[in-house]
């Protein structure tokens, strides 16, 4: 099984190739980080970063030629297992509205919003407690209560409740997984999560959609 982390020069993808090395040996997985839409193409698994403002990350993503047309065949098309981290699932809305309106992949219906949360320190940043909402393969082995670790000032509202796997408490309920049919997307980092994103990672690996 190969796994494809996808580096279209937004954000340090060490320590994401790390964390999905070590869960990869496990599985039986190459984890391979890639710019070659071929090769992202051609992959079993396919994760997206991202790290820094909507608009930049989808100019950086859509100046890979070739790159995003790669991403729908293969997740879209061909139904390959695909998790946005961060702002690559941020990317999986309609449209963005940091700093201008930007239009997502849109493979999950929704939009992304700047966090509401008076008296409280914006970006949302360090650990914080997940509730899980809806039993998913990516959440196996994790329970409400376990932590993981978030960066962000702008969080995705889903239009369709089934999609919210998870969500935090900063000021209300914040997004903090999304999912439907072979597509998944964490706002937290599970590279930086310890064993919560470590097991999370697993069990992307493991999913079979």
């Amino acid at each position: 099984m190969r796994v494809a982390l996808v580096d279209y020069d937004s954000g340090n993808l060490h320590s994401a190739e790390k964390a999905f090395a070590l869960m990869g040996r496990e599985a039986g997985a190459e984890v391979v980080v890639t710019s070659d839409p071929d090769a992202v193409a051609r992959a079993d698994r396919i994760v997206l970063p991202g790290d820094g403002a909507f608009p930049a990350c989808r100019a950086a993503l859509d100046a890979v030629p070739g790159m995003v047309e790669a991403l729908r065949e293969a997740v879209l098309d061909r139904a390959v297992p695909f998790m946005g981290i961060c702002v690559g699932m941020q990317m999986l809305a309609e449209t963005g509205h940091e700093y201008r309106d930007t239009q997502g992949l849109g493979w999950i219906g929704g939009e992304i919003d700047a966090i509401d949360a008076p008296g409280l320190k914006v970006p949302h940043m360090g650990w914080n407690d997940l509730t899980v909402l809806r039993p998913h393969p990516l959440l196996d082995g994790i329970a409400t209560g376990d932590h993981a670790y978030f960066v962000h000032s702008w969080q995705f509202r889903v239009a369709n409740p089934a999609h919210l796997l998870a969500t935090v408490d900063y000021g209300g309920p914040v997004t903090a997984v999304v999912g439907r049919d072979n597509i998944v997307g964490t706002q937290f980092h599970p590279e930086k999560s310890q064993a919560v994103g470590l097991h999370i990672i697993g069990n992307f690996l493991r999913w079979r959609p």
